[in-house]
C-alpha cells in the first residue's frame, strides 16, 4: 500500500524506541562505582574532596568524572573560581541517583556484620560548638581505641538546611536540641542540660553565696549564635524580676569563654558540661536564676536507620554520654 511503513526498516527511528536502546547502551557501560562516585561530586562539588570522601586518589575521581560525562553527554559539573557547580541535568539526576543508591546500600547493609576494630567508617555530623566539646571531644578519644578506623567530619549545625542535608547525606547526624530539628527524622534523647555561673578563681563576687542583686552588678558575656545580640531570655527573664544586668561582650562561641571569665572580672551563664572538669580555673555555682534547662538529642535520617556502622554509632555515642 502506497505511504506505508516497513517497521523493520532501518531508517526509520521510533522516538519512543530509541530513548529505550540509548538507555540500555548507557546502563551498560554504567557501573555501582560510576553511579556511587557521581553521588559523591554531586554532593561535594569538589574533585579533592570528593576523593578523600571515596578513598581515591583524585585523578582516579577526574578519570570517573570524565567518563560520567562521556555517558550523560553533559558536563555534569562545571568549574568556578570556588569549586564546581552542577548542571541543570545534575541537579535533575541527583534526587534520584541519592534514593536508588539507598535502596541498594540499604539491601546490602541489612545483612552485614559490623566489627568496629575493622570498620573504614567517615560520620559527619552536625553539631554546635558547645556540643562538639561536650560530646566530641570524648567520643573522638574514645573511637581512637574502639574504632581507630572511624572518621568524624564535624559540620557547622544549620537548622534550617538539616533536612536537605540529610535527605541527600550531606549529614548523617545531629547533635542538637531537637525542637529546631527537622520533623521528619529520627530521634532519641542524649541528655538535658542545665547552665551554670563561671567566675575566675579568686573573685570577690564568689566568696558569698550569689544573689540576684549581686549577680545583675556583675560585667558578663553572652553567647549570640547569630552574633551581636546583646540580651537573652535571661534577659527577659531579669526584666520580669525587675533587673537589668550589665553585658559587655557577645560571642557567637561558646568555647572560649571559660578562657575570658578564668583571665578577667567577667562572668557568664554557660551549659555545665562546657565547663567540667575546669575546677582549678573557675568558680561553678548553681545559676542565681531559674535559667529553663534543654535537651540535647540525636536526629538522624531514615535512609542511615538501618546501616550496621551508623546505627553502632548511635548506640556508642549513648552509652559514652550516659557514662559521663
Amino acid at each position: 500500500m502506497q505511504g506505508s511503513v516497513d517497521p523493520l526498516q532501518p531508517s526509520v527511528k521510533s522516538p519512543f524506541l530509541s530513548p529505550s536502546i540509548q538507555a540500555m547502551d548507557t546502563m551498560k557501560r554504567l557501573d555501582l562505582n560510576l553511579l556511587t562516585t557521581l553521588e559523591t561530586l554531586l554532593l561535594e562539588r569538589n574533585v579533592t574532596r570528593a576523593a578523600e570522601r571515596l578513598h581515591l586518589s583524585q585523578p582516579a575521581v577526574s578519570a570517573q568524572l570524565a567518563r560520567l560525562r562521556d555517558l550523560f553527554g553533559d558536563p555534569l559539573l562545571l568549574p568556578t573560581r570556588r569549586g564546581m557547580v552542577p548542571t541543570a541535568m545534575a541537579v535533575e539526576l541527583l534526587p534520584a541517583l541519592c534514593q536508588a543508591l539507598d535502596e541498594v546500600r540499604k539491601t546490602l547493609d541489612v545483612h552485614r556484620p559490623f566489627d568496629p576494630l575493622a570498620a573504614n567508617l567517615t560520620l559527619t555530623i552536625a553539631c554546635t560548638d558547645y556540643v562538639q566539646a561536650a560530646v566530641i571531644q570524648p567520643l573522638a578519644a574514645d573511637l581512637s581505641q574502639a574504632a581507630p578506623g572511624i572518621r568524624l567530619a564535624v559540620r557547622h549545625l544549620s537548622p534550617e538546611h538539616l533536612d536537605a542535608q540529610m535527605s541527600t547525606g550531606e549529614v548523617d547526624m545531629a547533635l542538637m536540641t531537637p525542637d529546631h530539628g527537622p520533623e521528619s527524622v529520627r530521634y532519641r534523647l542524649l541528655y538535658s542540660e542545665r547552665y551554670v555561673l563561671i567566675g575566675r578563681k579568686g573573685h570577690p563576687a564568689f566568696e558569698r553565696p550569689m544573689t540576684v542583686e549581686r549577680f545583675v552588678a556583675l560585667d558578663q558575656v553572652v553567647v549570640s549564635l547569630r552574633g551581636g545580640t546583646f540580651t537573652t531570655q535571661v534577659d527577659g527573664m531579669l526584666a520580669a524580676l525587675g533587673h537589668t544586668r550589665r553585658v559587655v561582650l557577645s560571642t557567637p562561641s561558646f568555647l572560649f569563654i571559660p578562657r575570658i571569665v578564668a583571665t578577667s572580672d567577667v562572668v557568664a551563664l554557660v551549659p555545665e558540661r562546657l565547663v567540667r572538669g575546669s575546677p582549678e580555673s573557675l568558680h561553678i555555682v548553681d545559676a542565681p536564676i531559674p535559667v529553663p534547662p534543654f535537651d540535647v538529642g540525636m536526629l538522624w535520617h531514615e535512609r542511615t536507620h538501618a546501616h550496621p556502622g551508623q546505627r553502632w554509632m548511635r548506640d556508642r555515642i549513648g552509652d559514652l554520654v550516659a557514662s559521663f
